[in-house]
């Protein structure tokens, strides 16, 4: 792909990622997702090589970039056929939201682990009854009143990596003492906390990282662990969920990228007739199509990035939401297409595309819905009223 728009250092990183990516590859993926491991040996490498805290301060241990770099580290893993999903979690929502807005001994604790790969984060907003509207979360926090303490009541659900975090970055409501109504808050709940318990969700997608509900009863947190000003909750909560769906559309390019790469290689051999079956534009033009949508995904999911990156919160969300969106698509097509090409091929193990049909629908549903995302530019970007 064309990286002409893009600053020698990107180009830089993204050949090395890639280059580590393909010392890797899909099989790797697969073996360990076969075996129920997680991706330990690249993710230790990815830390090695300063890949996982790039977005990270520079004084905490991280490459002093911000999401620009990090977009690009998890959109080359995923071109090679091994993404690392808690990229999107760890250093992307909870290392940023923590490196904006942390206290310095909440940075010290934190930063320096998730950027050498030695700790990580989950990230739980998502509620069975809330679903895309984040007003409805009920996951409660409440002072105790003689020692300070917080107490967490709740439930989330399809919250990532949970089993191997080192805790997690809760979202919850406390009551404002002026008007009385519920504003979020996040705070830093470890993963062995009193009355903190998971179950795993059983899900049809097989990936590394394995999907859990938490209850969350009455888990006592000392006063440090709500992260920045409780009044600044919301602003906080979207300083993560913007890098989040950028993070998304680098995952949902990537994969793209891997299937469209795959369908060109097969076009290019498979000769059924007297040429190969790329030379006939039944083939060629869907794969050329698909190839425009990911590059168009792909400047979008920059240009958010860059926004982000620049300190425009507003610019950036409007952006990311595009980018997810196009990225999203993109990636549904061109692994549709890629299964088309090879046809029965497509379906079998051997070429690694199958089991892409579903991974790819996650980048159309999380981590808000491809409607919710049209819901937003109708309204913040168009100016058109509500329905809800």
């Amino acid at each position: 792909m064309s990286t002409t728009l893009e600053t020698e250092e990107h180009k830089a990183l993204r050949s090395a990622v890639a280059a580590l990516g393909k010392r890797y590859g899909r099989e790797y993926l697969a073996r360990v997702v076969a075996d129920g491991g997680q991706p330990t040996e690249l993710w230790a490498e990815a830390a090695k090589l300063g890949y996982l805290g790039v977005n990270l301060p520079e004084e905490y241990g991280g490459g002093g970039g911000g999401i620009a770099e990090l977009s690009i580290v998890l959109e080359e893993l995923g071109a090679a056929g091994c993404p690392l999903l808690m990229l999107v979690v760890s250093p992307a929502i909870c290392g940023t939201v923590i490196a904006r807005f942390g206290t310095e001994e909440q940075k010290r604790a934190w930063l320096p682990g998730l950027a050498d790969g030695t700790r990580t984060m989950a990230f739980g907003i998502t509620e069975p009854d809330a679903g895309s509207n984040s007003h409805r979360i009920t996951t409660t926090a409440r002072r105790d009143g003689d020692t300070g303490d917080w107490l967490l009541t709740g439930r989330k659900v399809f919250i990532s990596g949970v089993d191997h975090a080192d805790a997690v970055l809760i979202v919850g409501r406390t009551e404002d003492a002026r008007t009385g109504n519920l504003k979020p808050c996040l705070f830093i709940v470890p993963r062995d906390a009193g009355g903190f318990e998971r179950r795993q969700i059983d899900m049809e997608l097989h990936g590394a990282e394995k999907q859990f509900e938490l209850v969350l009863d009455d888990v006592r947190l000392p006063a440090d662990a709500l992260v920045g000003d409780e009044d600044a909750g919301l602003l906080q909560l979207f300083a993560g969920l913007n890098p989040e769906r950028v993070m998304t559309a680098a995952f949902a390019i990537g994969m793209g990228r891997y299937a469209l790469a795959k369908a060109i290689g097969y076009a290019r051999d498979r000769t059924v007739w007297k040429a190969p079956i790329g030379a006939h534009q039944a083939i060629a033009h869907p794969l050329a199509q698909a190839h425009i949508d990911l590059e168009l995904a792909r400047l979008m999911m920059q240009k958010a990035a860059h926004l982000y990156d620049a300190g425009d919160d507003i610019g950036a969300g409007e952006a990311a939401n595009m980018a997810k969106y196009a990225a999203g698509e993109a990636c549904v097509k061109a692994v549709d297409q890629a299964v088309h090409t090879l046809g029965g091929n497509g379906l079998t193990r051997e070429f690694g595309l199958a089991s892409l049909i579903t991974a790819a629908r996650v980048a159309r549903i999380a981590p808000v819905s491809r409607e919710m995302i049209l819901n937003y530019v109708s309204h913040q970007t168009l100016g058109l009223p509500k329905s809800y």
